[in-house]
């Protein structure tokens, strides 16, 4: 019994085992003619398997009431035809029942036909014995999605290196220690955090140890943390995720907006008031700038100065194409800069998994927002993640990726130079997006073309900082990773007749 009124017993898909009492291995009534439990009762104890929810009440003829809770179970579809009862012995056991009340609960519904018994397959469900629901109304029809998704911020999932990632997890799985497999330590797993720190340091110029490494899932997770700990102001890039302001915003952040131009961001214009600064160095998202190298001094002269604190989000920091990347920003001056990374462009969002690299006076407060075991990320994702990194499978799948990656923005910038000459793709040749330079007034048009396209992609105006000063730029943001490679060229030429329709329009 699970409370006065609640009983849970166990369905056995096979024999009973050990138990508490002895038997025949029949239920009553078998032998030629199979009754109810009919080979079911091999063994002399309870039963195993899946758990089974009956409502019985506490006092009362409660084998009538272990009759009709089955006959509910049955009638409500919850006991499917076909499924196979407990041997009566066991759900006797599990419910604190008499063992021939539970036969002649189950003789009763096989005479009714809710149960059939033969010898050898003991008692089920009889098929057909649930009463069929009223058909229900016939759902709306779905409107027809977009046929092309252009939309910015996913990579290509038929790329994930499925056999790689296996290998890696299986290695990782048989080669874990024991207190893999328990509660664990807020930091994250220490072969993940030696393996993140030696690669961080060698392919973005991080400059860490693992102890200064902390595991997160998720850049968002990480800059909800960070939130946690220094709200009030902070500065922002005028363009950035509306998502990621709203994070800051949630927590008690007020964000200011710094300009951003061909050159990123402005670190000369961060309100006086702000002690943090959220950057995009290596490729600002989504104006498609780098920081230039005297921003990047200055605005580590602005943390100096002010004793404020840099967190550099480096998006697409491995995606860089007509150049090797630049180092990331932390590499300058640890002491002042938050480094944060993740697997959601470079591997595959669905691995929930990103990293805080932080000054030393900033770990243990770090380690005491994230709170609860339950949002920590999975042990075994980090352990899978490690060996994939020391294997070399993680830098493998990096270079492929920015071959593939580097001829899609190729191909649409091509086709775009061809169909749409008047037009430009802006920013640097990296990352998995570009922006499409639209003429002021135009972008509302355009956007309004490419979705009657069957287009999923946004607007540049969409990403601006609602209090940003001046006029903004207008312009379509177009991510080239996600869509098969079979229909990229259709996708491409789709966006580009659009534009050129909206642009006959608007003229």
């Amino acid at each position: 019994m699970t409370s006065d009124h609640t009983a849970t017993a166990a369905i056995a898909s096979g024999t009973t085992t050990a138990g508490t009492g002895g038997g025949t291995g029949q239920g009553p009534g078998a032998g030629p003619g199979a009754g109810p439990g009919a080979g079911a009762d091999a063994g002399t104890g309870t039963g195993t398997g899946t758990d089974l929810h009956l409502e019985l009440p506490p006092h009362g003829a409660r084998r009538t009431a272990l009759a009709q809770a089955l006959r509910e179970a049955v009638r409500s579809g919850r006991l499917a035809g076909g499924t196979r009862l407990p041997p009566y012995r066991a759900l006797a056991a599990d419910l604190g029942l008499a063992r021939n009340a539970v036969a002649d609960a189950y003789a009763e519904l096989v005479a009714e036909g809710w149960f059939t018994a033969r010898q050898g397959s003991g008692t089920r469900v009889a098929e057909g014995a649930a009463i069929a629901a009223a058909p229900a109304a016939p759902a709306p029809a779905a409107p027809e999605g977009p046929r092309h998704d252009l939309l910015q911020g996913k990579p290509d999932p038929a790329s994930f290196p499925r056999g790689a990632w296996s290998a890696s997890a299986r290695r990782a799985l048989a080669e874990a220690p024991t207190e893999a497999f328990g509660p664990g330590d807020p930091r994250g797993r220490p072969e993940l955090r030696r393996e993140l720190a030696a690669y961080l340091s060698r392919a973005r110029g991080v400059r860490t140890g693992p102890e200064n490494v902390v595991i997160c899932s998720g850049f968002a997770n990480g800059l909800r943390l960070l939130a946690s700990l220094r709200p009030r102001d902070w500065a922002v890039e005028e363009y950035g995720l509306p998502f990621h302001r709203g994070i800051l915003e949630a927590a008690g952040v007020r964000p200011h907006p710094v300009p951003v131009d061909e050159d990123g961001a402005r670190p000369d214009e961060v309100p006086a008031r702000a002690r943090t600064l959220l950057l995009t160095p290596a490729h600002q998202f989504p104006t498609g700038s780098r920081l230039l190298p005297a921003r990047r001094a200055a605005a580590v002269e602005w943390a100096r100065t002010t004793g404020g604190l840099i967190v550099e989000d480096d998006y697409d920091g491995e995606f860089r194409y007509d150049r090797k990347a630049v180092g990331a920003v932390q590499g300058l001056d640890p002491g002042h800069v938050v480094y944060a990374g993740s697997l959601s462009k470079s591997l595959s969002p669905a691995i929930r998994l990103g990293w805080l690299v932080l000054p030393d006076h900033l770990v243990d407060r770090v380690l005491a927002a994230k709170g609860l075991r339950e949002s920590w990320a999975s042990a075994l994702d980090q352990l899978a993640l490690a060996d994939f990194i020391a294997c070399g499978g993680y830098d493998r799948h990096i270079r492929r990726m920015r071959h593939r990656y580097r001829d899609r923005r190729d191909q649409l910038v091509s086709v775009l130079a061809s169909r749409a000459p008047e037009l430009r793709v802006t920013g640097i040749s990296a990352g998995l997006h570009a922006v499409v330079e639209l003429p002021p007034g135009t972008e509302a048009a355009a956007l309004e073309a490419a979705r009657a396209a069957g287009l999923a992609l946004d607007g540049l105006s969409e990403y601006r900082h609602p209090t940003a000063a001046g006029a903004g730029r207008e312009g379509l943001v177009v991510g080239y990773a996600a869509p098969p490679d079979a229909a990229f060229g259709r996708a491409v030429e789709a966006l580009a007749q659009a534009i050129s329709r909206a642009g006959r329009t608007g003229r």
